[in-house]
């Protein structure tokens, strides 16, 4: 029995097999649990609770225990939103060299046709990797998320937001007293308190994510360079860290005695304006640790051209593929359903630190 190659399952398999693009913020500090992260709903339950920093008390010998409560935690039911970039493939792409190929090729356009559309999955992969990202970051940045859901008109949209705090105000941000641009500042000092705002809760605080412009305002703070004295430099130590193209540890900062890796984020995204944006815009910082969060996905459902029924897959992508024999065309969809949230509340504190 002939496989037919381009049914959903086959192209599942081939997705399940490409390289996936490494993001720093996601993979770092948002990652998923297959057996407990991945629905086969299109809903999906966002759980997270307060930090715990309850003593066990002591008890008399007759008494025998003191009953403690169990923490309580939010549950919310949510959809996540669907990116979902597709690709249409024409007969005169599959005319034309492609990108790669040698000059004087003997591949048929049958043959290009299945190298295209795995190339295709893969660009389509990144798009949604790329995005991905973007929510990281803002929900890093804002502690919450909106997201732009776009309908026929793409310069439309209807803006769904998320919040992961009740109060009227982000309670995750920290405004410094004196901007660390300016005269007077006190980074070291600055960073403590935002330490703070997380110990003080149970939470961990052991990465300073840094806009490139904040990195050079750190790297020349006359505090900070004492603190990184060449003669209290330990050469003989070799520390290495695997981290993703645009990211940096540009140093590790002793802050009353907690340390802290200072990391360094200068990687960009093309906007729906075409406009290249940094995913840590300037003069931002956010501290934090990681999998302080983690990434959710939910079912993805739709109608395949098979058999006109619908049907709904489970994972991170899920491939569609259309063919228009009128219009000789194919279409490649590629789509996610993810929502990035935090295990605890508020487990990270964003500053804007530059006038």
């Amino acid at each position: 029995m002939a496989i037919d190659i381009y049914s959903t399952h086959t192209l599942l398999m081939a997705v399940e097999q490409l390289t996936p693009p490494t993001t720093f913020l996601r993979d770092r500090y948002f990652p998923t649990n297959e057996a407990t992260d991945v629905f086969s709903t299109d809903d999906v339950l966002i759980e997270y609770r307060d930090g715990d920093r309850k003593v066990a008390p002591f008890v008399a010998p007759r008494k025998g225990g003191v009953t403690m409560l169990r923490q309580g935690s939010y549950m919310e039911r949510y959809t996540p939103p669907r990116i979902a970039p597709r690709r249409v493939l024409t007969l005169d792409d599959l005319k034309k060299r492609g990108f790669g190929e040698a000059l004087f090729t003997q591949m048929t356009p049958e043959q290009r046709q299945l190298t295209m559309v795995l190339k295709d999955i893969s660009e389509l992969d990144a798009m949604i990797t790329r995005r991905e990202e973007v929510m990281a970051a803002e929900t890093m940045l804002k502690n919450g998320c909106v997201m732009k859901h776009i309908a026929d008109d793409h310069t439309k949209g209807d803006d769904m937001e998320i919040r992961f705090y009740s109060e009227s105000s982000n309670p995750s941000t920290y405004t410094p007293t004196t901007k660390w641009s300016t005269t007077g500042a006190k980074i070291i000092d600055d960073i403590h308190a935002m330490i703070q705002m997380l110990t003080k809760n149970g939470l961990a605080a052991t990465d300073l994510i840094v806009a490139p412009d904040v990195a050079a305002i750190m790297l020349n703070d006359e505090t900070i360079l004492k603190l990184l004295d060449i003669r209290n430099y330990n050469i003989g130590m070799v520390e290495p860290i695997a981290l993703p193209n645009g990211v940096a540890r540009i140093m590790r900062l002793n802050v009353y005695g907690r340390i802290i890796d200072v990391f360094c984020y200068d990687e960009q995204y093309e906007n729906e304006d075409g406009d290249l944006t940094p995913f840590i815009p300037a003069g931002n910082v956010v501290l934090t640790a990681p999998n302080a969060g983690r990434t959710l996905r939910g079912a993805v459902s739709q109608v395949e051209q098979a058999d006109g029924e619908l049907h709904t897959y489970t994972g991170a992508r899920v491939p569609k593929y259309i063919a228009d024999a009128n219009g000789n065309t194919r279409t490649i969809t590629l789509t996610a359903c993810p929502l990035l949230v935090p295990n605890q509340k508020n487990p990270w504190v964003s500053a804007k630190v530059t006038a």
